[in-house]
């Protein structure tokens, strides 16, 4: 019994919490009704093929790339080449920004990255190979980065204003 309300209170600890996000001038509908569930935008987050991530140059400039990547367990994971413009820009800055291939569908995801440790890498390889169809074996001496959400928008076009959806994750 208290096995199962531990793990019940692990897995609602998960799910962040809904609101509007803050868009003045858009004529977001005040309230709850018609925002979307948490599990949409989980769904993207592991469906997207590709996904854009935004991060930030040592001047201040912005960069953005697209890259290959892997959401589990309420986290994004994904590889870089050590000396790629991005994993230099995270090593000065980790806070990122990555966004789903679907723009018409979009889930943008506001983070912080670490890096995973070396030991951990393996267990990130053959899921990224199952959906890729890409051998890592040649990526084990370089980054796993780990994004651990703040902020996530889910963004449909179709029902663009009555849905619009931001949902903060507890940081603590």
């Amino acid at each position: 019994m208290a096995a199962e309300k531990k793990k019940a209170n692990r897995t609602k600890s998960r799910i962040p919490k809904a609101s509007r996000p803050y868009m003045p001038g858009y004529g977001l509908p005040k309230g709850k009704e018609g925002l979307l569930p948490w599990t949409w935008a989980e769904q993207r987050l592991k469906r997207s093929h590709n996904y854009w991530i935004s991060t930030t140059r040592p001047d201040g400039r912005p960069h953005m790339m697209v890259i290959w990547g892997l959401w589990i367990d309420g986290a994004f994971y994904f590889s870089s080449g050590a000396e790629s413009r991005k994993a230099r820009n995270l090593a000065k800055n980790p806070h990122c920004v990555i966004g789903t291939e679907k723009a018409d569908e979009a889930v943008v995801v506001e983070g912080e990255v670490s890096l995973l440790p070396q030991e951990s890498k393996s267990s990130i390889f053959k899921p990224y190979e199952n959906k890729y169809k890409y051998d890592m074996s040649a990526f084990t001496a370089e980054p796993v980065f780990v994004v651990k959400p703040t902020l996530v928008f889910g963004l449909p076009e179709k029902k663009y204003l009555k849905s619009a959806t931001r949902w903060e994750f507890d940081t603590k």
